[in-house]
């Protein structure tokens, strides 16, 4: 008998919600069949069968959420390899394992052995790592053990329902940002009273924060609040925030910096008709470096916008309207993570944003 587990599936991602199963108890199955669809930070994966064999088990119903490292399904198959491992490897950039480690100490007590995730999921969900009994091989604390210590001491306090897919991802990534980000916030406003009838927002917008990345370039960066350091980024890698009734999602469009004018808008369609029917790949919500909140198509002027690290900035648009007789107003509000950006960049960045939406379509770059 062999156990397969749910596997480190990038990021640092410490658990996933089961969207569907595609074997059923007592099938045999051969290596690389589809096994069971996953949703992890808002994006569908499609795990495979890791050996040939018969299933003798599978464990969770769709909806249910299983920490990185439990185990998925179990297999009666002569040519199986050991599926039993210990997950928690987390690749570097260079693309060499990151296993786990032992904590120091601390007075009196063992040491502790657990992967980074593990050790960044206990510190989340307050759950001291001494206190756990290690289930993994070698004495390795497990992201299933921390979920357990905290499902017993956090009994929940009412009947409501536990958030599920996107808006559990959402919840756990504002939490995260609330916790890490220094933020301010500045606002301006455009005058956008040249613009077409037809003119689209969007792609305007778009450009306007290219532009505004090459005469500050600070803010197209990632900033590592532990080791205080940051690395600007050489592509303009632009999260689109968009909302749905499955919650709130950030696809990046990759390279905008590199599009040309008449690509901008199919690549936002396509973003959008991605997230739409769900098809949306994990790469395909990864790597922004920079946000696009376009909050006003919905309503609202100005925003005090949540910073997702390791970014720095996220620039919002609240609703154009129109004042003063002729007068057409774009409100514009910069959130940015004070602690990498100074208020002189920001309204580098800020300016050229402005000087690119006022242009007309002509002088526009």
């Amino acid at each position: 008998m062999n156990t397969f587990r749910l596997p480190d599936l990038g990021e640092g991602l410490t658990e996933a919600e089961i969207v569907a199963w595609h074997v059923g108890e007592g099938d045999h199955v051969v290596a690389d069949q589809p096994l069971v669809s996953v949703e992890t930070q808002k994006a569908v994966v499609e795990i495979p069968a890791p050996q040939s064999g018969r299933i003798t088990r599978l464990f969770g119903q769709p909806g249910d959420i299983l920490p990185v490292g439990s185990p998925v399904a179990e297999f009666d198959g002569h040519d199986a390899q050991d599926s039993e491992t210990v997950v928690g490897e987390l690749p570097h950039e260079d693309g060499r394992p990151e296993v786990a480690t032992s904590a120091e100490p601390k007075r009196g007590a063992a040491r502790v052995k657990a992967a980074p995730a593990v050790r960044k999921l206990a510190d989340e969900l307050g759950v001291d790592l001494a206190t756990l009994t290690p289930s993994g091989k070698g004495g390795v604390v497990s992201a299933a053990d921390v979920h357990a210590a905290a499902s017993e001491k956090n009994t929940p306090a009412n009947d409501g329902e536990h958030l599920r897919g996107p808006r559990r991802a959402m919840a756990k990534a504002m939490a995260g940002a609330g916790r890490n980000v220094v933020r301010a916030t500045v606002t301006v406003e455009a005058d956008v009273s040249n613009w077409q009838p037809d003119e689209d927002i969007m792609v305007r917008l778009v450009r306007a924060i290219v532009a505004g990345c090459a005469r500050s370039p600070m803010l197209n960066a990632w900033f590592d609040g532990e080791a205080l350091s940051l690395r600007q980024q050489e592509d303009v890698n632009l999260g689109i925030a968009m909302d749905t009734p499955d919650g709130l999602f950030v696809p990046v469009l990759h390279n905008a910096n590199r599009l040309e004018q008449n690509g901008i808008r199919p690549a936002l369609d396509d973003l959008k008709r991605q997230v739409s029917t769900r098809s949306i790949t994990p790469a395909g919500m990864e790597g922004a470096s920079i946000t696009l909140s376009n909050f006003g198509s919905l309503g609202g002027l100005f925003a005090e916008l949540v910073v997702m690290p390791p970014q720095v900035a996220i620039l919002g648009a609240g609703r154009v309207r129109r004042r003063c007789g002729n007068e057409v107003l774009m409100p514009l509000s910069l959130s940015f993570d004070h602690r990498a950006i100074t208020g002189g960049e920001a309204m580098q960045f800020l300016n050229a944003v402005i000087g690119s939406l006022e242009a007309t379509e002509r002088d526009v770059p």
